[in-house]
């Protein structure tokens, strides 16, 4: 049988001319080096090497006859490995992500994209819902990997990497409310406004309601809506004050569209959250996407 660390050690020493450098590149003894030598000109029935001053050079019977079938054997082998390790090492397939529409046109939709460039094999299968139900479509295997808006409720099953992204909430006006930007305001003082916030079955209203309670301060809205593009246009329009991430509204701000309200007390940071199965195995592909937010 052929003893491929044999050859190893024999294409280093030719290579090299010195046993104590063939060691050192090998990371073995220079007595392991001369053992292997020995042992394969055994095997061979033929000395590999000429000692001379210089070092050890290939001998005209033995060691120049195979030398050039060793180096485009190993050759081959290097390649063959190194092969496998790029088809090992190379996203391919499918991953399946599950986040509510803003999440996905506000943090993620730009990394998607800088991926696919990186990794054109690798598909993608997008799941827009609010937090709870992409919970439940990551809890059944419906999806590989979720983004969620915190806080959640701890679950056994689930493995969360918070503050992917923070998010910090504003009120925010039209042109119609604009002075209530021009100066700090207290949370009491917008009772007296029309507010618009979101729907009570999503995390950005539970927190914005526990945190009021936690001042004793009850505001109530006169619209609420599903979406923040909703919010922002009809705080655009006039028709009330809103809460919004500021991050989500950054581009209307900074055009004038919109005005935020600097208040007193600020409202809490939020984040965007991952959540991965706990046991679940995890594919090249997905291990390469995490890694962007962890």
């Amino acid at each position: 049988m052929v003893n491929l660390d044999l050859y190893r050690v024999f294409y280093t020493v030719a290579k090299s001319g010195s046993l104590t450098k063939a060691a050192e590149e090998l990371y073995i003894s220079q007595p392991d080096v001369s053992r292997s030598i020995k042992q394969l000109e055994t095997q061979l029935g033929v000395s590999l090497f000429t000692r001379t001053h210089r070092g050890m050079t290939l001998s005209a019977q033995g060691g120049k006859v195979i030398f050039n079938e060793v180096e485009r054997a190993l050759s081959l082998l290097n390649e063959a490995e190194s092969r496998i390790e790029e088809k090992k090492n190379s996203a391919t397939g499918v991953i399946r992500i599950g986040a509510s529409d803003t999440i996905f046109e506000y943090f993620l939709a730009d990394k998607i994209v800088e991926f696919h460039e990186r990794f054109p094999a690798v598909k993608f299968e997008l799941m827009a819902d609010f937090t709870p139900d992409t919970i439940e479509k990551l809890k059944a295997d419906k999806c590989d990997v979720a983004f969620v808006n915190l806080p959640i409720s701890p679950d056994p099953d689930l493995k969360l990497n918070g503050n992917c992204m923070r998010l910090n909430d504003v009120f925010v006006a039209g042109e119609k409310y604009k002075e209530l930007a021009e100066k700090t305001v207290s949370l009491t003082e917008l009772k007296d406004r029309p507010l618009i916030f979101m729907e009570q079955n999503t995390v950005a209203r539970r927190t914005l309601e526990g945190f009021l309670s936690t001042l004793g301060i009850d505001l109530q809205p006169s619209i609420e809506v599903g979406s923040w593009d909703l919010m922002k246009r009809l705080v655009h329009r006039g028709m009330g004050v809103g809460v919004i991430p500021r991050e989500y509204a950054a581009s209307e701000i900074e055009k004038e569209a919109l005005f935020e309200i600097k208040t007193d007390p600020t409202l809490p940071v939020r984040s965007v959250g991952m959540l991965l199965p706990k046991n679940a195995p995890v594919s090249y592909a997905l291990h390469s996407f995490i890694e962007n937010f962890q």
